[in-house]
């Protein structure tokens, strides 16, 4: 999630300033390619199966919220806080996932209002992009990675993980409030000017 106003289907469950949030992520993203890295050399299969699905999943969780931080801030784009709570895009998910999404912790950033009002209609479609992506992009890599290294069972997971991907990317691509609808709205508000 990343807006000038909180999203009022999301459930927050607390604050970090923009340091430690990027800390936190940066840190789970660290602990991501330990988790990858144990998994190849795990001693048995069910040991390197749960370190890759663990390493997968912290990639899923760390790695949204802080790349629109930082695509945002290549861009001009300031921000204030980070947000821990549900998804932001409840809408986009089927029932049973939904209700699991809207109580997983994941990281958003809040955008400071005057700096997104001044920022181009392409700097905020880019920056509203740039978090889903990497969420289907960034996870599914690792699941390649490991399928590479030789994992056991990554065959099927890296399956898995380009459906999550595809997923990912079809629910936010539909839904109003997800990120690329956030994003051609951001195109489209530079048409109507």
């Amino acid at each position: 999630m990343n807006s000038t106003v909180l999203s009022p289907n999301r459930k927050v469950f607390g604050r970090l300033s923009i340091a430690a949030g990027n800390l936190v992520q940066v840190g789970g993203l660290v602990g991501a390619y330990f988790a990858l890295a144990a998994a190849r050399s795990a001693h048995s299969t069910m040991a390197a199966i749960a370190q890759m699905v663990v390493g997968w999943m912290l990639l899923y969780f760390c790695c949204h919220a802080v790349a629109h931080w930082l695509v945002g801030r290549v861009l001009g784009i300031r921000f204030a806080f980070y947000t821990v709570g549900g998804t932001g895009n409840p809408e986009g998910w089927p029932a049973g996932v939904r209700w699991l999404f809207e109580h997983l912790p994941f990281f958003g950033v809040q955008t400071e209002k005057a700096s997104m009002q001044k920022a181009s209609p392409m700097a905020k479609a880019i920056m509203w992009s740039a978090g889903v992506t990497s969420s289907a992009v960034i996870p599914t890599l690792g699941a390649l990675w490991a399928w590479r290294s030789g994992v056991p069972g990554s065959k099927l997971f890296l399956l898995f993980a380009l459906g999550w991907a595809a997923g990912t990317l079809a629910s936010n691509w539909r839904s109003p409030t997800g990120d690329y609808s956030k994003a051609r709205r951001a195109l489209g508000s530079s048409r109507n000017v």
